[in-house]
């Protein structure tokens, strides 16, 4: 009889912080975070928006955390061992297939956004944005976007990155990246805070970040600062499950989860505090939209001091944090295909992002080849493939994971069971914690659901 698989572990509570943290700090925190809080107000959506991520993210995450230390197992095995061990319904396994199927979806299109960002540094760094106004930034981005065979090959690229490191391992291959690149993204995210604090108009990004106006917050940006939470601590996704797979018993959970929340909200925040002197100071338009970094940001580089530095400086956070998350993206499919293959991780890192590459042609094309096909028309939806993809895995699937497991976690996972695995945590704030799974979360995240229905 085959002896079952064993995954490496982390060598320390500091690398699996990096890590996980690296998962969960990427472009949500960079690209989607500044335009929705833009969109939505600044300082009211904000101060909502962190109170998710403590109130309800926080509790989310530790639960994810405690299935996968438990069991000790790609999310697929995970979720196969926890339903044995509860005798619970065979339909539970939907958690584990949503938390591979979902990031290597989701990472298909997610690293044509990661491509922009190789060809926008291109750009910074021959100063390609000297004289750019609202047009012509409108201009290039379009004709960037839609050059098939240079996107294609910039996504190609990006994805080989990610293979280099998912190939070596735990280890060797994602400690040793995220050791570099985490420390690396924040000293860069510091850089440009200090250039906005000197350059921009930092005391009006203070302002609309951290001065509370309600005036314009309504239920709908409620329910969009939560969904927003949920997207930047990466819940759902499958990395928390996977990664938390490899930690060694004596790791502290609940304060691991808490490391993991508020590092990646202070990420978000200074990206603001990044962006936004920038933007201002400029006397651009906060609420610009998905087109805040690749079109509006541009236009500033291009007539600020320095800005023949600090974008090729921007576009070098961008892709660092699009990395990371990358790279927790591509782990929880490789991690399950390793224990079906007892190892050989090398050639199903490389054989993943293979085909992972392939789906991504389809989002790559979606701006130019393919631009005009709507999978979905006869059904009067009007979405290319790339806004197909990221409104089903953003809006739909990752809400869907996010449910299902706060329900196993709060009615299907034993007391005892979770109990056990945060014992360190004090009874306080295990009610806590089981008072929000249980109730508070699928509610939340239910709403959540109703807006996307009724929108």
């Amino acid at each position: 009889m085959p002896k079952p698989f064993v995954h490496a572990t982390w060598s320390g509570r500091p690398a699996f912080l990096l890590a996980t943290v690296g998962a969960a700090v990427g472009l949500g925190n960079l690209w989607r975070f500044p335009y929705i809080a833009g969109e939505n107000g600044g300082g009211g959506f904000v101060l909502i928006y962190l109170g998710f991520v403590l109130l309800l993210g926080l509790p989310i995450v530790t639960a994810e955390m405690l299935m996968g230390r438990r069991g000790k197992g790609s999310a697929i095995a995970t979720m196969r061992r926890l339903i044995r061990d509860e005798n619970a319904s065979p339909l539970w396994q939907l958690i584990g297939w949503l938390s591979v199927f979902v990031p290597v979806v989701g990472l298909s299109y997610y690293a044509v956004v990661a491509a922009w960002s190789l060809d926008y540094f291109g750009l910074a760094a021959v100063d390609a944005f000297s004289g750019f106004d609202a047009r012509s930034a409108e201009t290039a981005f379009e004709e960037r976007a839609a050059a098939p065979v240079r996107q294609a090959l910039l996504h190609g690229l990006f994805m080989v990155m990610t293979v280099a490191v998912v190939a070596c391992g735990v280890n060797s291959g994602i400690e040793r990246a995220a050791r570099f690149l985490m420390p690396a993204l924040f000293i860069v995210v510091v850089l440009l805070v200090i250039y906005g604090f000197f350059r921009g108009d930092f005391r009006g990004a203070l302002e609309f970040l951290f001065r509370p106006d309600f005036s314009g917050i309504t239920g709908r940006s409620v329910l969009i600062a939560l969904g927003q939470a949920l997207f930047s601590l990466a819940i759902g996704v499958g990395v928390m499950i996977t990664y938390a797979a490899y930690m060694p018993p004596g790791f502290l959970l609940h304060r691991s989860a808490l490391t993991v929340c508020l590092a990646d909200t202070f990420i978000a925040l200074l990206a603001g505090l990044a962006i936004f002197p920038i933007v201002f100071a400029g006397g651009l338009d906060p609420a610009g939209g998905p087109g805040l970094i690749f079109v509006t940001l541009p236009i500033a580089f291009g007539s600020m001091p320095l800005g023949q530095l600090v974008g090729p400086l921007f576009f070098t956070l961008l892709i660092f944090a699009a990395y990371t998350t990358a790279i927790g993206m591509l782990e929880p499919i490789v991690s399950w295909l390793s224990e079906r293959a007892g190892g050989r991780r090398v050639r199903l890192a490389i054989v993943t992002g293979a085909l992972t590459w392939l789906l991504g042609l389809l989002s790559v094309f979606s701006f130019s080849i393919l631009s005009d096909f709507h999978l979905l028309a006869a059904l009067g939806i009007r979405k290319t493939f790339f806004d197909l993809l990221d409104f089903g895995v953003a809006n739909v699937l990752l809400p869907l994971n996010a449910l299902l497991i706060t329900l196993f976690a709060g009615w299907v996972l034993s007391q005892s069971a979770a109990r056990r695995e945060l014992r360190e945590s004090g009874a306080l704030w295990f009610r806590y914690w089981r008072f929000v799974v249980r109730y508070l979360a699928p509610i939340a995240i239910g709403l959540v659901f109703l807006d996307v229905v009724s929108g």
